[in-house]
């Protein structure tokens, strides 16, 4: 059995650059910060994520030159917020980073587009498929579901086998709720 406490203190010696040099520059914007398997996770405020990773891009002890992902969740029930999911890698470097920020249903974020071009789509499927509004995003418009569809896909409230309408019949009424099992 691992020890967590270990695990963390062998993760901070590993990459000390990833936690302290972002802690100590950004002070209060970060929130949180999570080491899990040797993986860190800064959980950060949403109005300083613009400029977190454009320090993280730019700063020479990071380069974080890649955004690989960015992923939208719906946390409810749980803590009644979601979360929208930044996977960093930097290429030099060869480190790998999370970013998370928390936001309330009907808040939006940052768009990170002007950091990473790379985010267009990935912002884009998590407006699709969860409803995260990203402010700033040049196109922020459906990708998968058609223009006129109702509802996103992978939220916790959405029905499982879909709403009815003339594409698929053996679907959940939209005046009904889900029942919870």
């Amino acid at each position: 059995m691992v020890d967590k406490d270990t695990e963390k203190d062998k993760a901070l010696l590993e990459h000390p650059v990833l936690v302290q040099k972002i802690r100590s520059r950004f002070g209060k914007a970060i929130i949180e910060t999570t080491i899990f398997r040797g993986e860190i996770t800064h959980l950060v405020e949403k109005d300083d994520i613009i400029d977190i990773c454009n320090f993280l891009k730019y700063d020479l002890d990071l380069q974080f030159n890649f955004l690989s992902d960015v992923v939208g969740v719906d946390c409810r029930p749980l803590n009644s917020s979601f979360e929208v999911l930044y996977h960093l890698y930097s290429i030099p470097r060869k480190h790998r980073l999370r970013l998370k920020v928390r936001i309330k249903e009907n808040e939006n974020v940052p768009s990170v587009t002007s950091v990473w071009s790379s985010a267009d789509w990935a912002e884009r499927e998590a407006y699709d498929m969860v409803g995260i509004v990203f402010e700033g995003h040049p196109n922020l418009k459906r990708i998968y579901m058609p223009l006129d569809w109702e509802g996103y896909p992978l939220r916790r409230d959405y029905p499982l086998v879909g709403y009815k309408d003339q594409y698929n019949p053996c679907g959940v009424e939209k005046n009904n709720k889900q029942s919870k099992k």
